[in-house]
C-alpha cells in the first residue's frame, strides 16, 4: 500500500464525518485529532518518537478497545486532558507545552459513537509498516495537500503547492546552522521542507555533532501563525517530521503583522507565502510601529517585514502576487526600499491556477540583504533584476493539468547555472554567471504581437533574444522606464487579450457576478434533478459562509 493510498483511505473517512453532520471546512480538523493519537502510537512503536509521547490514559490503547457511548466519553476526555494537562478531577496528566498546544482547545463534534469506532477501525487496518519507510510526517503532509486540492474544504488558501515549495528551497539553499522563518507559516510546508532538504545533505543529521543537531531540532525553525486550527496543523507536522522547536513548537500562535513579528529575532533565511488580501481594519489591524511604510495591504506589510528581519547577507525567497509588483504610492516607496536595503537579484513570474484562487497571478521574489559587495550596505544594494517569465504561453493549471517540479527546473537551470540547484551544499546569496536567452515551453514559437514588439522591454534587443524567457533588467532601466514598478513583461503572444483596452474593473467585476449567478442558478437546478441535494446543501453552506459579509 502507497502512501497516496493511504490518504485516499484517510479521506474517504470524511465520509464517515459528513454522516454525523460535519462540515467540510470541519473534516481535517476532526481527523488529525483522532489521526495524531494513531500516529504517536505507531511511531512509539517503531522508536522513532522518543520525545513527547502521550501520557498514559490518553493513547491509541486507550481507545481501540472500547465501544459505544462509553468509547466517545472516553475520546472527549482525552481530548480535554491533552488540552489542559489535566483530568476532569484537576489532576496533572501531563506537562508537556508543546502536547497542550497541538490539543489547545480541542474537542471533537462526533455525536455518534459508532461513528469514532469505524474511524478507529480504518485506522487500525491500514497498514502502517509501509507508511513508515516514506515517514508518516510525509503521510500527514499528503493529506493535508488532499485537503487543500478539495475546493470544498476551503484550505487551499493556507496550502502552497510542493513542487514550489522545494524548487525556492533548493534555490535558497538552507544551511547547517542558520535559524529559518516563515511569518506566514500556514501549516508549516516551507519550514519542513527547508528541514528536509539539510536532512538530506547530512544523512538525515547523522553527520552533525549532538550540538548542531540539536540546534537543527530546537531552535533552526521559527514560524508564526494567526489561526489557531492552522497552527495546530502546523504543529502535528512539525513534530511528526521531527522538528521541536522551543516550548511553544516550531510555529508560534499570533500575528506576524503584531507585537509576535516584531519580536522574531532576525533571520538568515526567510521563506513564505503571505496571505492574499487587504488587512480587515485597515492599517490599524496591523499594529507594527517598526514598519516605515503604513498600509492595508497584507503583502506590503509582509514584504516590509521580510526584509527588515533579515540579518545582513540573508537571503529570502517570497511568494507576492502581482498587485504588489505595480502598486503606486505606498507600493512604489516599499519596492524602492526593497531593492535600496537588498539585491533583488531575481523575479520568477509565476503561471496562473497553482494556487486555489483561480486566475490570482503570483511570482516569487528572490533577494539577499545588503549587496554582492556588502552584506552591511543599506543603499543601492541592487544592480540588476533578472526576470524569468513561466507565465506566458503556458497552461492554466489545475486538477486537469497539475503543476510540477518538471515546470520548475528550466528555471532552475538558470537560477544558478554551472550546478544543479540544491546540489551544492554552500549558499549563493548573489547568484553570478548568468547568461540571457531560455526558450523552454516553446516560448521562441511565441508570435508576439506588435504592441508586445514596442514595449520599453523589448527595444533595442535582437529579435531572438525578445522571445527568451530570461531576461535581465538594470536598476536604472527600471527606476528611468518603469518608474521603479517590477511589473516587467516581455513576452506577449499576439492572440492575447490587451488589459489596457478592457473597461472599467467595476463593469468586468459585474459581468462576471451576474454570468456567475446565472450559472450557480442553473448548477443548482441541475443538481436537483440529479438527485444530489446533500453536496447541494453542503455547497450552499460553504457559499453562505464566503458571502456572509455580504448585503
Amino acid at each position: 500500500m502507497t502512501n497516496n493510498d493511504i490518504v485516499q483511505k484517510l479521506w474517504n473517512l470524511c465520509d464517515v464525518l459528513r454522516d454525523d453532520g460535519i462540515n467540510y471546512s470541519d473534516y481535517v480538523t476532526e481527523l488529525v485529532l483522532l489521526l495524531f493519537i494513531k500516529m504517536v502510537h505507531e511511531n512509539t512503536e517503531a522508536g522513532t518518537l522518543k520525545n513527547h509521547p502521550l501520557p498514559p490514559g490518553c493513547r491509541w490503547t486507550d481507545l481501540n478497545e472500547k465501544s459505544g457511548i462509553n468509547l466517545l466519553n472516553d475520546y472527549k476526555r482525552i481530548l480535554l486532558s491533552l488540552s489542559t494537562g489535566k483530568d476532569n478531577d484537576g489532576k496533572p496528566v501531563h506537562e508537556d507545552p508543546l502536547i497542550s498546544a497541538i490539543y489547545a482547545d480541542a474537542q471533537t463534534r462526533l455525536r455518534e459513537p459508532r461513528h469514532l469506532e469505524q474511524m478507529i477501525k480504518t485506522l487500525d487496518q491500514i497498514d502502517w509498516f509501509s507508511a513508515q519507510k516514506d515517514g508518516l510526517g510525509d503521510l500527514y503532509e499528503g493529506l493535508l495537500e488532499k485537503n487543500a486540492n478539495e475546493t470544498k474544504s476551503g484550505a487551499g488558501q493556507y496550502f502552497t503547492p510542493r513542487a514550489l515549495i522545494d524548487s525556492m528551497v533548493s534555490c535558497i539553499r538552507p544551511q547547517i546552522g542558520e535559524t529559518i522563518q516563515d511569518p506566514a507559516a500556514g501549516t508549516a510546508g516551507f519550514l519542513v521542507a527547508a528541514d528536509q532538504y539539510m536532512r538530506e545533505q547530512t544523512d538525515d543529521y547523522l553527520d552533525l555533532s549532538a550540538k548542531d543537531a540539536k540546534f537543527q531540532k530546537n531552535k533552526a525553525f521559527i514560524g508564526v501563525e494567526l489561526v489557531p486550527s492552522t497552527r495546530r496543523l502546523a504543529l502535528m507536522n512539525c513534530l511528526l517530521h521531527g522538528m521541536e522547536g522551543d516550548k511553544e513548537g516550531v510555529v508560534h500562535l499570533g500575528n506576524a503583522l503584531g507585537m509576535v513579528g516584531q519580536g522574531l529575532d532576525k533571520a538568515d533565511v526567510i521563506l513564505a507565502n503571505p496571505p492574499f488580501g487587504t488587512a480587515k481594519g485597515g492599517e490599524a489591524s496591523i499594529t507594527r510601529d517598526d514598519l516605515t511604510y503604513k498600509t492595508s495591504n497584507k503583502q506590503l506589510a509582509f514584504l516590509q517585514h521580510i526584509y527588515r528581519n533579515l540579518k545582513p547577507g540573508g537571503r529570502a525567497a517570497v511568494v507576492l502576487p502581482d498587485n504588489v509588483l505595480f502598486e503606486a504610492g505606498v507600493g512604489t516607496d516599499v519596492r524602492r526600499d526593497l531593492m535600496n536595503k537588498c539585491n533583488l537579484h531575481t523575479i520568477l513570474r509565476l503561471p496562473t491556477g497553482i494556487f486555489y484562487a483561480q486566475g490570482v497571478k503570483t511570482n516569487v521574489l528572490f533577494f539577499t540583504k545588503g549587496s554582492a559587495k556588502d552584506k552591511l550596505q543599506e543603499e543601492n544594494c541592487t544592480e540588476n533584476v533578472w526576470v524569468y517569465d513561466l507565465r506566458t504561453n503556458m497552461p492554466s493549471f489545475g486538477k486537469r493539468t497539475p503543476f510540477g517540479e518538471q515546470h520548475l527546473k528550466p528555471f532552475e537551470a538558470v537560477y544558478a547555472p554551472g550546478d544543479s540547484v540544491g546540489a551544492c551544499p554552500q549558499a549563493i546569496p548573489h547568484p553570478s554567471n548568468r547568461t540571457e536567452g531560455e526558450y523552454s515551453f516553446n516560448a521562441d514559437q511565441i508570435a508576439l504581437s506588435e504592441e508586445a514588439k514596442k514595449t520599453d522591454e523589448n527595444q533595442g534587443v535582437d529579435d531572438r533574444l525578445v522571445h527568451s524567457r530570461w531576461r535581465c533588467f538594470a536598476r536604472d532601466w527600471i527606476a528611468d522606464h518603469k518608474g521603479d514598478s517590477l511589473d516587467i513583461s516581455w513576452l506577449k503572444d499576439s492572440d492575447s487579450v490587451d488589459a489596457a483596452n478592457l473597461p472599467e474593473p467595476s463593469v468586468l467585476a459585474g459581468e462576471a457576478m451576474s454570468e456567475l449567478v446565472q450559472a450557480l442558478g442553473e448548477l443548482d437546478g441541475l443538481m436537483r434533478e440529479l438527485g444530489a441535494e446533500e453536496e447541494l446543501d453542503s455547497a450552499h453552506v460553504l457559499l453562505g459562509e464566503m458571502l456572509g459579509g455580504a448585503k
